[in-house]
């Protein structure tokens, strides 16, 4: 696994062994990145389920300017604070060792540029985080929600959330969220 662009480019990244994480693969990335805006002049990303901190640090080495990254296992979190230091970007990543629940909880008023939820397949939670999103206030109103589900995962907005635009790359979904500007 590694950086695909920006300026961290072809640095290679550690991720955990064995099937607890699921990275994401460097097509499913240059798509997202792709679509956001390849490049980046500033933002804050908030990584829900963090894995080895890949996203969140192709993110950075794209030109955002911070991360928060949360993980639940100790052991994936040893992983992304390894990673973080071989790029030297310590001050630019804040690691959360938490559910995602409780990590929106926490968030004091707080938005972000990016939204990034890569939860494990099969536990059918975009839904729920679309929701919790909306209900915390956490994305800016030019910002994107990404989430990467099964395939099969069926998600449903809520009130002031949209989908935009989904897209399958093989066993993975990818669909990009907003806001509902009224006017």
């Amino acid at each position: 696994m590694r950086i695909t662009a920006g300026k961290h480019r072809s640095r290679v990244l550690k991720s955990l062994e064995g099937d607890n994480t699921r990275p994401t693969t460097d097509k499913v990335k240059e798509a997202v990145f792709s679509k956001l805006g390849p490049y980046f002049e500033g933002g804050s990303i908030f990584d829900l389920f963090g894995g080895s901190g890949a996203i969140s640090l192709e993110a950075i080495s794209r030109g955002f300017d911070r991360a928060l990254i949360i993980e639940k296992s100790k052991a994936a979190c040893n992983i992304i604070r390894e990673n973080v230091r071989i790029l030297k970007e310590e001050d630019n990543v804040e690691l959360w060792n938490c559910s995602y629940q409780t990590a929106m909880e926490k968030i004091n008023n707080e938005k972000f540029d990016l939204i990034y939820a890569d939860p494990p397949y099969g536990y059918l939670l975009a839904t729920e985080i679309i929701r919790k999103v909306s209900e915390n206030d956490l994305l800016k109103e030019d910002g994107y929600l990404v989430l990467e589900t099964s395939r099969e995962e069926k998600i449903n907005t809520c009130p002031g959330m949209k989908i935009e635009k989904d897209a399958v790359y093989g066993i993975t979904k990818v669909t990009y969220v907003r806001k509902e500007i009224t006017e």
